[in-house]
C-alpha cells in the first residue's frame, strides 16, 4: 500500500524509530495520529515535522489500558474519518538479567506494553481498516522474536508473541483488502533502555550509527515503510537481523549459543 495520502496510525510516535517514522511519512504525503504515553515527546515530534505538521496529530496514550486504547481510537476516527493503516511500534525492553531475577511486574510490564499494546491497537481499528479499499498492518517485532537473546528472554517473548500474532493476521486476512508485515529490527540507535525505564545512557543516534554500533533510526524507518508500501510478509532490518535470520535458519542451537556468548561477553564489559 502506498503511503501517500493515507490516513496512518503510529505507536510509539513521540521518538526514536517512532518518532522517524511519522516524520517520514509525513515527507510521503501521509497524514498521520501519532501516539505515545509521554505529551512532551509527541510536542518535540509535532515541532519539528515543520510545514508537514498541519498534517500530524498527536493523542496521549497508554497502550496497556484496553478502555483508553478504544477511547482514543474513536478520537482519532473523528478526527481522521477513515483509517488507512497502522504501525505498532511502541515497546519496551527488560533490565539485563535473567528469568529468575526479575519480578512479576516487570514481566507482565514487558507483554502488556509490546503484545497487548500491539494486540489492543490492533483489535480495535481493524473493522475500520476492513472497510478500506485498502489498508496495511505493520507490528514491529524483534530480531529476539526469532531467537532468544539470553538476559532478554522475557523480552524476546513478547516479540516472539507479536511475530505469531502478525503472521495469524496475515493468514486470516488474506483474502481481504488488509495487508499485514511483520517487522525484525536489529540493533537500532535509540533510547529505549532509557525509555524503558532502566539505567543507561542516553544514545546519541547519529553517532552511534557513524560508529556502526546500532543502524540509524532514520534508515530503519525508511525500510519499514518500504516493506509495507511493497506489502512484504516479513522484513529484517539491519544487518545483524539479516545475519542472525539466516545463521538461526542454519541451526537454531548454534545461533543461540552464539548469541549467548556475545551477550555474556557484552554484560561483562558493561559491568
Amino acid at each position: 500500500m502506498k503511503v501517500q495520502n493515507k490516513n496512518i496510525v503510529v505507536t510509539g510516535g513521540g521518538g526514536g524509530m517512532g518518532r522517524q517514522l511519522v516524520l517520514a511519512l509525513l515527507n510521503k504525503g501521509a497524514k498521520v495520529a501519532a501516539i505515545d504515553i509521554n505529551k512532551e515527546a509527541l510536542e518535540e515530534t509535532v515541532s519539528l515535522a515543520g510545514p508537514n505538521g498541519s498534517n500530524l496529530s498527536y493523542f496521549v496514550l497508554d497502550i496497556t489500558n484496553n478502555f483508553a486504547v478504544v477511547e482514543t481510537v474513536e478520537l482519532i476516527v473523528a478526527k481522521f474519518k477513515t483509517i488507512d493503516g497502522l504501525i505498532n511500534n511502541a515497546g519496551i525492553i527488560q533490565a539485563f538479567v535473567g528469568v529468575n531475577e526479575l519480578d512479576y511486574d516487570k514481566i507482565e510490564r514487558v507483554f502488556n506494553v509490546n503484545f497487548w499494546g500491539t494486540l489492543y491497537l490492533t483489535k480495535t481499528l481493524l473493522p475500520h481498516l476492513l472497510s478500506r479499499p485498502e489498508a496495511h498492518i505493520v507490528n514491529v517485532s524483534s530480531m529476539g522474536g526469532f531467537m532468544s537473546f539470553p538476559t532478554q528472554t522475557i523480552y524476546g517473548a513478547s516479540k516472539a508473541a507479536v511475530k505469531i500474532l502478525t503472521e495469524g493476521l496475515y493468514a486470516e486476512l488474506k483474502d481481504t483488502k488488509v495487508r499485514v508485515t511483520v517487522i525484525h529490527p536489529g540493533a537500532i540507535a535509540t533510547n529505549i533502555t532509557v525509555n524503558s525505564g532502566l539505567d543507561g545512557p542516553k544514545v546519541d543516534a547519529d553517532s552511534s550509527a557513524k560508529d556502526g554500533m546500532a543502524l540509524s533510526p532514520v534508515i530503519a524507518a525508511d525500510l519499514i515503510i518500504r516493506a509495507m508500501e511493497k506489502n512484504k510478509f516479513r522484513a529484517t532490518v539491519g544487518k545483524d537481523a539479516w545475519v542472525l535470520d539466516k545463521l538461526y535458519r542454519l541451526s537454531p542451537k548454534i545461533a543461540t549459543n552464539f548469541i549467548g556468548k556475545m551477550m555474556k561477553k557484552s554484560l561483562g564489559q558493561q559491568k
